[in-house]
């Protein structure tokens, strides 16, 4: 019960954080976004340093959005501009500067964000790893659970319910599992996703790059009406492949339930919606992260650590 206390009140600290100095989209006089009709771009207002796009350029002018104010993006530091809140000053303005700084030492923001999004999987290894160990711990733990579960099926009883609930935390217990530390990663990951939407959608040199064909700010959606429509396609299907396996392979709950079963192809179809409409810059990260998950658990599986305790 404390720690799903605790659980509470960091997500209602977090959701208070990220009220402030969030993305705001550009619009015209009737509220409608404004496009850059070149690339199919929607483009951000509260950008956090100058963009070098032409076209871009004429559009912020033209809307009154004050870029001369704004550092050259090569420039950019982590206490430039205004302060916009814990949230901008804690996560986006840190990844964006160090997004920045790296795209420029390999000579594209494309491949920084893949380089930094590995930097970020390899920091939290420890963690990850403990989540995959019970990820796997759990498929070894479950015929037993699904045991004591069909031992007191239809009992309703405060004493049945009871000796059920003891008898699941002995397995646990055998398997030394700890049902809360699943979600550990997963709250984790969620202000690093949110803090390179902003990073790329805010950042000009980085949502105006190319990498391997993708404009890193486009959307698939806008991106595969275009000549290169093929690299976003297959960017929808890493998307998808990535984040299915990686979900598949975390999976806990009883496989035989038919919604389990179903789970993965019903996350995969959401993120895979999702994909379509979010930056190529964001797509890439996502990618990258599942492709690290994947690969983590596959090494995971294979190791004696969770071989011996089977």
């Amino acid at each position: 019960m404390k720690k799903n206390n605790k659980l509470k009140i960091i997500i209602i600290i977090f959701l208070l954080l990220i009220t402030t100095g969030c993305t705001q989209t550009l619009t015209d006089s009737k509220k409608k976004a404004v496009k850059n009709e070149e690339t199919g771009q929607t483009l951000t207002k509260n950008i956090l340093c100058r963009p070098t796009d032409k076209k871009n350029i004429e559009i912020y002018k033209k809307y009154k959005v004050n870029i001369e104010k704004l550092p050259e993006c090569k420039d950019f530091k982590i206490n430039s501009g205004k302060y916009e809140g814990l949230w901008t000053t804690i996560f986006v303005k840190p990844l964006t500067y160090i997004l920045l700084v790296l795209g420029r030492l390999v000579k594209n923001y494309g491949l920084s964000v893949i380089l930094i999004s590995l930097a970020i999987r390899l920091i939290a290894y420890p963690i990850t790893r403990k989540t995959a160990m019970q990820s796997e711990m759990m498929k070894k733990a479950q015929p037993e659970i699904n045991r004591i579960q069909k031992k007191y099926e239809g009992k309703q009883d405060q004493e049945s319910m009871m000796k059920q609930n003891q008898e699941i935390m002995a397995v646990y217990k055998k398997y030394n599992m700890n049902p809360m530390s699943g979600c550990l990663f997963a709250f984790l990951q969620l202000p690093i996703f949110v803090a390179f939407f902003e990073a790329v959608q805010r950042t000009p040199v980085i949502f105006e790059d190319k990498f391997l064909g993708l404009q890193l700010g486009t959307t698939p959606s806008v991106g595969i009406t275009s000549s290169m429509w093929y690299v976003y396609l297959i960017l929808i299907i890493l998307i998808g492949a990535t984040t299915f396996f990686s979900f598949k392979m975390n999976s806990t709950g009883n496989m035989q339930d038919q919604s389990m079963k179903m789970m993965p192809f019903m996350m995969t179809g959401m993120i895979i919606l999702t994909g379509i409409f979010m930056p190529t810059g964001l797509g890439i990260y996502w990618v990258t992260s599942n492709l690290f998950t994947v690969v983590q658990n596959i090494l995971i599986k294979r190791s004696k650590e969770v071989n011996g305790k089977a």
